[in-house]
């Protein structure tokens, strides 16, 4: 009955509201929302959206950093039939200003304590018509979350949603050096955040940490998958993710059920020495994803919380999420995480270079038919038709997204993760895989970060450099590091440059940035 009942993304919110009225939907520091707040509020700000001219399908920016309001302007422009497109405060306005240009944004949701860049998105080449969240006197519309917040519904009727029209755009990096935009429909939002909400057994005691910001796919299980079951998800504040003692703290303080980030937050609660006397036993279940795990590390996390189940999640944002593989034992420093087998709706195939299914334990490129599948790319249709692959079964077409990245398939079905296409590099005749090079330097004892790039230092000769982030009090250097290589690679893998550095850059949804790490030793080099 109720998977009947929830048809479209507000749905869920519409249902919770009924079902668990008084249920923490979302809470930041010491405020929160109930279902019946948010789906009001929610309300409220469609009807806002209405009076300034937003029709079904049109895009609207959110530009906040984490706060209660997203999760309200989230629903709000979804119930107005426009689709959400999250925008990183922390980017350059330049990068800001290309976001609202290709995606036609005319209207976005933000917040007052960003009132220096609104300023400097004003004095940029847009063609925005409203800002609300603020009360500003600008030469463009502004409403403020209080008069949000007043605004009757004796007028607001509600959109006529389907499935199949747009619900969200997410902004990724691209290869051509400018980020695409994944259109995510109701459907394939609602797709996985019914899956995830079954694979995980999620019910409405579940308190989740919101650890991932919102244009970060990780966030989409907290604003997504947690109201299908009238579950909470706790706001982690932007402080504490720099802040790994009081974000430990705050997983006590607030009983958190589950845990779902990148690598990094769980190894800095580590290095930190946040985790000394904590036991977290609140946690039931600690998902990770996004970037390799290192076993050192998942082994220390995994014995200071033996009452947790540990899952490797996989899936590109193309596909929100598609397998995950739960780890039961402790693992040695060699041992590979598989990332799992696909979840329901889902199937795969792994390609060769000529699209032919390879071979048990052969290694390949994995494509994705689920219907969590991404609509395409915004505003792109050249870079959408090269990612699908068309599989003809009994006469029919089946299309799938290639996911880029390199898998192998094991005897009892579990998918290894060897890689991405993009990163397997060809050094004086010999192939080269970087994930490689990078897993080898964190068996090291004393790294806790390991990022590999590929320098071109002339048009023939190219250099392996390894930048490094050690543990507190090491005394590693270059030499103990290439010995160490040594032991685990091929001559031709091992690092020609080692840095050690106190910190990596990294992106908007705090994976490493490795072009970044090329760009300034490239400078270095000129500077």
């Amino acid at each position: 009955m109720e998977r009947q009942r929830i048809q479209t993304l507000p749905n869920a919110i519409e249902l919770a509201s009924v079902r668990y009225p008084h249920n923490e939907a979302f809470r930041f520091g010491d405020k929160s929302l109930t279902y019946a707040d948010l789906n009001h509020k929610a309300d409220q700000l469609a009807a806002c959206l209405h009076k300034l001219g937003i029709n079904k399908g049109d895009r609207v920016g959110i530009y906040m950093f984490r706060c209660l309001e997203c999760a309200v302007a989230v629903y709000g422009i979804m119930k107005a039939g426009a689709a959400f497109v999250p925008i990183d405060p922390s980017l350059p306005i330049s990068r800001v200003e290309f976001l609202l240009k290709d995606c036609g944004i005319q209207h976005l949701v933000t917040h007052p304590n960003l009132k220096k860049k609104h300023r400097r998105i004003l004095e940029s080449n847009t063609s925005l018509k409203s800002m609300i969240g603020i009360s500003e006197n600008y030469p463009l519309n502004t409403i403020s979350w209080e008069t949000v917040y007043r605004t009757s519904l004796k007028e607001y009727s509600k959109v006529a949603l389907q499935g199949d029209d747009l619900a969200y755009v997410m902004y990724t990096s691209g290869s051509t050096g400018y980020p695409k935009g994944i259109m995510h429909t109701h459907f394939s939002g609602l797709s996985y955040a019914r899956l995830s909400a079954k694979q995980f057994g999620l019910t409405s005691k579940d308190r989740l940490a919101g650890h991932a910001p919102l244009h970060f796919d990780i966030s989409t299980m907290g604003y997504l998958s947690i109201p299908v079951v009238g579950a909470t998800t706790v706001i982690i504040p932007e402080a504490y993710t720099k802040m790994p003692v009081s974000l430990a703290q705050l997983i006590e303080k607030e009983q958190i059920s589950i845990w779902y980030s990148v690598p990094l937050a769980l190894v800095q609660l580590l290095e930190s020495g946040a985790m000394a006397n904590k036991t977290l036993s609140s946690l039931r279940l600690v998902l990770f994803g996004g970037e390799v795990f290192a076993n050192k590390y998942l082994r220390q996390f995994m014995e200071l919380c033996p009452q947790a189940d540990f899952y490797n999640v996989y899936g590109p944002a193309e596909v929100n999420q598609c397998t995950c593989f739960q780890v039961k034992e402790l693992p040695s420093t060699r041992t590979v995480i598989p990332i799992g087998i696909v979840w329901d709706e889902t199937r795969y195939m792994i390609l060769d270079e000529d699209d032919n299914e390879v071979d048990i334990g052969q290694v390949g490129i994995l494509a994705i038919h689920s219907t969590t599948m991404m609509r395409g790319y915004w505003n792109n249709p050249t870079l959408t038709s090269k990612s699908w692959y068309t599989h003809i079964e009994h006469g029919k077409p089946i299309t799938f997204y290639r996911t880029g990245d390199r898998v192998k398939e094991l005897t009892d079905g579990n998918l290894v993760f060897m890689g991405r296409n993009d990163r397997q590099v060809k050094i004086r005749g010999y192939r080269i895989e970087i994930d490689e090079i990078e897993a080898a330097l964190l068996q090291h004892p004393d790294v806790v970060e390991a990022a590999v790039v590929v320098l071109n230092e002339t048009d023939r000769k190219k250099k392996i450099m390894a930048a490094l982030i050690c543990g507190k009090g090491h005394t590693t250097n270059e030499k103990e590091i290439t010995a160490h290589c040594r032991s685990v690679l091929p001559p031709y893998a091992i690092p020609g440059s080692i840095e050690f550095r106190s910190i990596l850059p990294r992106t908007g949804s705090g994976k490493i940035d490795r072009k970044e790490i090329a760009k300034t030793h490239i400078d270095s080099w000129n500077g």
